[in-house]
């Protein structure tokens, strides 16, 4: 290997990958949790499913387009290594084999994409997410992939923002994607005269956890090195996270007269969110006030579905773009030269210059994220179909498209037990089971 090889960064990284890998099965738990029983199996299956797809892509020519050498003014990269060929076990990006660094990039491609699932919950076809996924992936993600992360990018080289861990890449470009989605859909039957109350808080919790779980090794492992960086990001990433929980639930007492498991778990995630970017650029000191600054301000945006009448099912776009944007503005205001090495805030005599390059690359990634998401939501919805039809909405997505539902209660209650489901014939297409619909008593929920 090269001198410049590091057993210990690439050890680091490589657990790094395993953890963000992680997220992706919590955040199937903690989207699926929020929805009623009839559709969690689907907004499962919408979160795992971007682990097939999104690594076919990325194999096939997502890693050469994001981090290949530049093609054009920074807006994307050449298919130098499409299919990874020419990428060889000794090559390096920076202490880690690139190879290793191509595995943590593609975790990141595949949670931001299971992010924007839970903007459109309980009403997209199937087949309609997949083909959305590997067009959203290919032509949102990887570009503004190329302007952040690769050395070529256009926003890496002109604007010199800083952005750890992927508060435009990941936050403002799901916040903005799922936005667009939840107005080119449409919303739920239903929403806003119907209560669509979370099914199951404990598997909320259980995913929330997981999630904050891999996102030590989303921050943390951003830095490509078991060194300080990393040691600060993980530390920040827990300091946020533990004051928006904070933030959230003092909102929640003031305005509603009870502070609830759900805003616990809500309020963890939107100060992860907040200092994803932010988690090597601030001190403990400034990543509590980040942390703070997110929980509150996600608990106010995510009631204006409400006032604005669009239907983001599970608040992508409050939590997720809100949360972002906050973390990206206010490394403006609080980056600290302890911690960057050189850039800092507006508070600790930076000047203004970081905070508008800060919010001149969000607006740019929210602006592309938004625009060519809602282009080929259409595309898909008039071509393969994206929205489920009445019928099948109302019935629940899980019996319909998949033929299963979350709970075998009938197996308990003089159903059918899950032997006799395997063997017994199949159901016409598009028909559920009368058994298993009759047998869940969940499903008025």
């Amino acid at each position: 290997m090269p001198a410049e090889f590091s057993a210990g960064d690439t050890a680091w990284v490589m657990i790094s990958t395993a953890l963000v890998l992680l997220m992706v099965p919590g955040l199937a738990l903690f989207y699926g949790g929020m929805l009623r029983v009839k559709s969690a199996l689907n907004m499962l299956m919408m979160s795992f499913s971007c682990i097939a797809v999104i690594t076919i892509v990325w194999v096939l020519y997502g890693y050469s387009l994001a981090f290949g050498p530049d093609a054009a003014a920074g807006l994307i990269g050449t298919l130098r290594y499409a299919g990874m060929v020419g990428i060889d076990p000794a090559d390096l990006t920076g202490s880690v084999p690139t190879i290793v660094f191509s595995a943590f990039q593609l975790m990141f491609a595949i949670i931001t994409a299971a992010l924007i699932s839970g903007s459109i919950a309980d009403r997209a076809r199937f087949r309609g997410w997949l083909v959305f996924v590997a067009g959203w992936v290919t032509l949102v993600y990887i570009p503004i992939a190329h302007w952040v992360f690769s050395a070529d990018g256009w926003i890496a080289t002109h604007l010199r923002i800083l952005d750890l861990a992927g508060g435009t890449v990941v936050e403002i470009n799901s916040g903005a994607s799922g936005l667009a989605l939840a107005l080119a859909l449409g919303p739920r039957l239903g929403f806003r005269s119907e209560p669509m109350r979370p099914h199951n808080m404990p598997l909320v919790i259980l995913g929330a956890g997981l999630l904050w779980f891999g996102w030590f090794g989303f921050n943390a492992g951003s830095a490509l090195t078991a060194g300080g960086v990393a040691g600060m990001a993980l530390f920040n990433t827990q300091v946020a996270g533990a004051a928006a929980v904070t933030g959230w639930l003092l909102v929640e007492r003031h305005r509603d007269g009870k502070a609830t498991t759900l805003g616990a778990a809500s309020g963890a995630i939107a100060g992860l969110v907040a200092i994803t970017p932010s988690c090597g650029s601030v001190n403990p000191l400034g990543a509590l006030v980040i942390g703070l600054a997110a929980g509150v301000g996600c608990a106010y945006a995510v009631g204006l579905k409400y006032r604005f009448g669009y239907d983001d099912s599970l608040d992508v776009a409050g939590v997720h773009g809100v949360g972002g944007l906050i973390g990206m503005l206010l490394i403006g205001v609080l980056a600290t030269s302890a911690v960057t090495g050189d850039a800092r805030g507006l508070l600790l005599g930076g000047g203004a210059g970081l905070l508008g390059r800060q919010a001149l690359a969000a607006v740019a990634v929210g602006a592309w994220a938004f625009c060519v998401t809602w282009l080929i939501a259409k595309a898909v919805d008039r071509t393969v179909g994206f929205r489920a039809n009445r019928a099948d909405e109302l019935a629940g997505l899980d019996l319909v498209v998949h033929g299963e539902s979350a709970y075998d209660l009938g197996s308990h209650s003089g159903g059918q037990s899950p032997t006799q489901a395997r063997t017994a014939p199949p159901s016409p297409p598009g028909t559920a089971p009368a058994a298993a619909v009759s047998t869940d008593p969940t499903t008025h929920s």
